[in-house]
């Protein structure tokens, strides 16, 4: 059995390699960007170098490989990158998937597709709609939300249009060990952890009042292979814990773990123009289909992610 994955030396892509090769012994093989990080290269993974955005190197690998599950990891999936960069955003996620529906129409057309989508497609959440289900309405927020929003149909057009085996997953917030430095829970625990390096003790931040649905990264890695492998094709299915933390809870949590006393200073750089007030959902439908329970407590994914950061610092 082969499995491709879009995306493969980022956070996810990097989990979810590591998960497939050592607890379900599959062969593996990974698109990554000739500019790409190669910190979480493994031995073990067959490299193909192309950008997503690039139809015929896509192309080329899916027919080359024919993969029986390809998952679509790659994207610009910074938000608050996204209010800055929105034509790349648009561009990566949009037609990079375009580009993948499109190659496995052509050359692989047996190939499971598994599409990440994300919890901020629901954008503006009403106090009545929480948890939030699969059924809500999409009111994306920034120019990332609008990007998956779209995507997302597109993975469920070329599934209903042209029979494409196509899986679509609304992940949660996700968290963990390499979670890229600009997202809430790893910017406070590098931040930290240069502090208790000897870098001045004020931490900074943005909106502390958001609320989110955090999962370990981990865990959610493992529910993404259920997804391909047990889910029905062409409708969407949360991914989530179901437990709502503020921004602000979150902080406290890391600062408890912190050596030293840390000061809390906002950052109006840090702020968006606008942001999703609550994202807390419910994954009833992903866990009737494929019974996943995430087990990693959130206190110990902040623990793990705060020890990455100090051995990196």
């Amino acid at each position: 059995m082969k499995i491709l994955i879009t995306g493969v030396t980022a956070f996810v892509g990097s989990h979810l390699a590591d998960y497939l090769i050592d607890e379900e012994k599959l062969e593996v093989h990974g698109i990554r960007r000739p500019r790409s990080r190669d910190e979480f290269i493994r031995k073990e993974i067959t490299y193909h170098e192309a950008d997503v955005a690039d139809y015929t190197g896509v192309s080329a690998i899916v027919k080359k490989i024919k993969p029986d599950f390809l998952f679509h990891l790659a994207a610009q999936s910074d938000v608050a990158l996204s209010w800055k960069a929105p034509s790349v955003t648009i561009a990566t996620n949009v037609l990079g998937t375009l580009n993948v529906l499109e190659a496995v129409r052509h050359e692989s057309p047996d190939t499971i597709i598994h599409f990440a989508g994300s919890s901020e497609e629901y954008g503006l959440v009403q106090p009545n709609e929480v948890p939030i289900k699969e059924t809500n309405p999409l009111r994306p927020m920034s120019p990332y939300g609008v990007s998956k929003v779209a995507a997302d149909l597109l993975s469920q057009q070329y599934c209903k249009s042209y029979g494409i085996k196509v899986v679509v997953t609304r992940g949660f917030n996700h968290t963990g060990p390499r979670r890229g430095e600009f997202f809430a829970t790893s910017s406070f625990a590098k931040q930290i952890a240069e502090i208790e390096g000897g870098r001045d003790p004020v931490i900074y931040v943005g909106n502390l009042e958001a609320q989110r649905d955090w999962t370990d990264v981990r865990d959610m890695v493992k529910a993404y292979w259920l997804a391909a492998s047990l889910c029905p094709f062409g409708k969407p299915f949360n991914i989530c814990s179901g437990r709502a933390v503020k921004v602000g809870d979150m902080l406290n949590m890391l600062l408890g773990m912190a050596s030293v006393k840390i000061q809390v200073e906002q950052d109006e750089a840090r702020m968006r123009p606008s942001d999703v007030p609550i994202l807390l959902g419910d994954s009833g439908r992903f866990r009737e289909a494929t019974g996943w329970e995430p087990k990693v407590p959130f206190e110990e994914t902040l623990e793990d992610l705060l020890d990455y950061w100090r051995e990196r610092v």
